[in-house]
């Protein structure tokens, strides 16, 4: 007995420590804006069954038609063998709007758990009524309210549902970021796109604003009008060439349920069970023009081809070192702009410092106002001779938009101070990446060679012997001969459009291998921009058309030109649009990157074994 009784005290602790973990939480919501006699909902929702003294703040600008009505709830749920229960008790105030304006609620208060709590405040944006809706509904879900009665039986207009594209900036600098936005407003019930064609942004450098899957609907009064309103897709687009760039219309494919007058009971049976059909309706967006201008003259000689907001510092790991120790300069470059196009500054080492190549690592995100973030840059170099050597300060040049003007940006100076290390000082060293001839230190003088001295007779010198005369007359004649044989190589190799046409495939192919490495440590972003610069390259190279003027319609032209048939296109284009889109595209990102990248060796290929010169 006393046994049963132990462990039944041991499973109500277990039971009470798992029940009474939850925080409490007293948390108010309301739709964020309603329209001028619309009603909604005010709810405010404590976690826990022990309270007392709730307080409802004073509430102005709107007329309370019923409340406090008060709901609890309660759950239980086993998950993995572990329980959690939850309980809260919801207030609900039923308000109707009254005037259009911006109004604050104050937080409520209540005793909780013996603890007293407030809320958080709401705002609310109460909009002009709309013109063409006279009925009043309760909550936030105006998509379906607007849909349910207005619409029956009449067709969809383009007042009813439209998209709106807008770019925050219609006079830009090359290079300079535009935000560029579409936005879906509504007077029905959308459920879905079937068809979504955008433009291919050409003359812009494009990158996709990654947008949260839960898309979050308002209401938005817009010409008389109070519409459910979502951001649909936004592009940060950064222009490559000047004069005025077009965004061609976009088209949009909407699968909508519209409410429709149902009398016989049978036909709204085999209709689903409801009064509603679906229904087709094709949106396209107005053309829109971005005025691009030049930048202004005066660039200086370095300038780094940013064009935005920069800042730049720098840092040395040591100042004290001795010969054969690295010394690594970081430089931060760190703003908002194009930071992907930006060229590296030049490090000015000593002429005796072995220079190696930059190590680049970019952190920066893509923003509403351009990439931000930082662009590390480190600068490895080693000294071979002791001495005092100064690093001159790093200059940065970039194109400020909010001055619109150049600016030159300077780091820190260093002074190295490098002792002898490890090594003989007096040894030959020959040095081919610093610039430095062959030294022989500490050898001012060649001694006379001693030993024995031989003797040679006047005519047994090399100088004007048979072997004399051979050494000269074989090189030549060799040179001759290698000379016509490969004379059809040297024109092939002077003719520059036909050695970019043969080395296509070469190229496109050691791209695609830096891609599968991307692709091995799931580098989404590298991967995607080496296969896209593989497949355009091999095209450029293969055409001799330069990228700059390359698009999906010309690369068709010049494709059929060629003799490639139709088929084959038809799958170069799909690989680049396969490519672009998997980019953003959810789910399983390895699993679209190894179909991308299968696609691309295999266009590629095909297009190499049909292309022929």
């Amino acid at each position: 007995m006393k046994k049963c009784l132990f462990i039944l005290a041991v499973l109500l602790t277990i039971s009470i420590s798992t029940f009474a973990d939850n925080e409490v939480t007293f948390t108010a919501s309301a739709p964020e804006a309603v329209a001028v006699g619309d009603q909604f909902r005010l709810s405010y929702t404590v976690t826990t069954q022990k309270v007392k003294d709730f307080r409802a703040p004073s509430i102005k600008g709107f007329e309370v038609l019923m409340g406090p009505s008060r709901s609890e709830q309660n759950s239980v749920q086993i998950i993995n063998g572990k329980t959690t229960a939850t309980s809260s008790i919801t207030f609900t105030y039923i308000l109707m709007a009254t005037a259009e304006g911006d109004f604050t609620i104050p937080g409520a208060t209540i005793v909780a758990d013996g603890n007293q709590m407030i809320t958080n405040s709401l705002k609310i944006k109460v909009l002009p009524a709309d013109q063409g809706n006279s009925g009043n509904s309760i909550g936030n879900s105006g998509k379906e309210r607007n849909s349910s009665t207005r619409l029956s039986g009449k067709a969809i207009s383009n007042d009813d549902l439209f998209i709106t594209v807008t770019a925050n900036k219609t006079t830009v600098y090359e290079q300079e970021a535009v935000l560029l936005t579409y936005k879906i407003y509504t007077l029905v019930d959308l459920r879905m796109f079937d068809n979504v064609k955008l433009p291919d942004f050409k003359g812009f450098h494009s990158q996709e604003i990654e947008l949260p899957n839960d898309r979050r609907w308002g209401l938005e009064h817009y010409k008389g009008r109070n519409y459910q309103t979502t951001i649909y897709r936004q592009f940060l687009l950064f222009p490559q060439q000047t004069g005025k760039l077009a965004i061609e219309p976009a088209r949009f494919d909407a699968s909508i349920a519209q409410a429709v007058q149902v009398d016989d009971p049978f036909e709204a049976f085999f209709n689903g069970g409801g009064n509603y059909v679906e229904v087709k309706k094709t949106i396209m967006t107005p053309q829109l023009s971005i005025d691009v201008k030049p930048l202004p003259a005066g660039k200086p000689a370095d300038f780094s081809g940013g064009v935005g907001d920069f800042e730049i510092t720098s840092s040395i790991n040591a100042t004290d070192i001795k010969t054969n120790d690295a010394v690594t300069i970081k430089v931060v470059i760190s703003g908002t702009g194009n930071m992907k196009l930006l060229s590296n500054p030049e490090v000015k080492f000593p002429d005796d410092f072995e220079v190696y190549d930059p190590k680049v690592d970019n952190k920066f995100r893509l923003t509403n106002a351009g990439l931000s973030g930082n662009k590390v840059i480190e600068y490895l170099a080693i000294s071979r001779n002791p001495g005092t050597y100064k690093i001159p300060a790093i200059k940065f040049s970039y194109f400020d938009i909010k001055s619109k003007s150049y600016k030159v940006l300077f780091t820190d100076e260093y002074e190295l101070h490098v002792g002898k290390g490890v090594g003989n000082a007096g040894q030959a060293i020959a040095d081919f990446t610093n610039k430095e001839a062959l030294k022989i230190l500490n050898e001012d003088i060649r001694f006379i060679k001693l030993g024995d001295v031989k003797l040679l007779h006047k005519n047994s010198f090399f100088g004007g012997s048979i072997a004399y005369w051979l050494f000269y007359i074989v090189p030549a004649l060799a040179f001759v001969v290698f000379f016509i044989i490969y004379r059809k190589q040297i024109a092939a190799n002077g003719n520059v459009a036909r050695m970019r046409t043969k080395r296509a495939n070469r190229v496109a192919v050691k791209r695609l291998k830096l891609a599968g490495k991307f692709l091995a440590d799931s580098k989404k972003d590298e991967f995607y921009d080496e296969v896209l610069k593989a497949l355009w390259g091999y095209i450029s190279d293969k055409l001799n058309i330069p990228v700059s003027r390359l698009s999906k319609d010309n690369i068709e032209d010049e494709l059929c030109d060629y003799g490639v048939n139709e088929a084959l296109i038809k799958d170069f284009l799909d690989t680049l649009d396969n490519c672009e889109f998997a980019r953003f595209a959810p789910g399983n990102d390895d699993q679209a990157m190894d179909k991308v990248y299968s696609a691309a060796l295999e266009v590629i290929s095909k297009m190499e074994n049909t292309i022929k010169h």
